[in-house]
């Protein structure tokens, strides 16, 4: 029997990068950013996520820019993406105002990631709005999509 397992994607969200400077995420966001330069796992990125990361402090500007690229994956916005996030917000699983975590989540489900990873858990890290997210996905017959903190990832 082969052992071999694909090495794990998870698309992470900024609050992820930023929680490396929070002393309330810290430890878990470090543990993430230190097993993604061993290679553990592919992070996903998002051209969201790279517009999110400019307006932040520099030190979460200088941690993106030092991650390793041979383990990430960039992406896109798409036409689909869009429309699957005006999906989640017109299905009311959050504010329009929070369209670009519904962007985050539409992109980590089209790309079918092994979780997003995030800690926001007002809007996304949230059983409530993951089972509206995951209802809106089953809907338009997208796969369900797993999100989790870092905390829960690295358990």
């Amino acid at each position: 029997m082969n052992s071999f397992k694909s090495t794990p994607r998870f698309y992470l969200d900024t609050s992820v990068l930023g929680g490396v400077y929070d002393s309330e995420f810290d430890e878990y966001s470090g543990l993430l950013i230190q097993k993604l330069f061993q290679g553990e796992f592919i992070a996903v990125l998002s051209e969201i996520t790279h517009k999110e990361i400019l307006a932040a402090p520099q030190n979460v500007i200088d941690l993106y820019t030092s991650l390793p690229k041979e383990y990430m994956e960039f992406i896109n916005v798409t036409q689909e993406s869009v429309q699957l996030a005006e999906a989640y917000i017109l299905a009311n699983v959050v504010r329009r105002k929070k369209f670009n975590d519904c962007l985050h989540i539409s992109l980590a489900t089209i790309l079918g990631v092994d979780a997003l990873v995030s800690w926001n858990f007002k809007d996304i890290v949230n059983s409530r709005r993951i089972i509206g997210y995951n209802s809106v996905n089953f809907d338009l017959q997208y796969p369900s999509v797993k999100i989790l903190s870092p905390q829960s990832i690295l358990s």
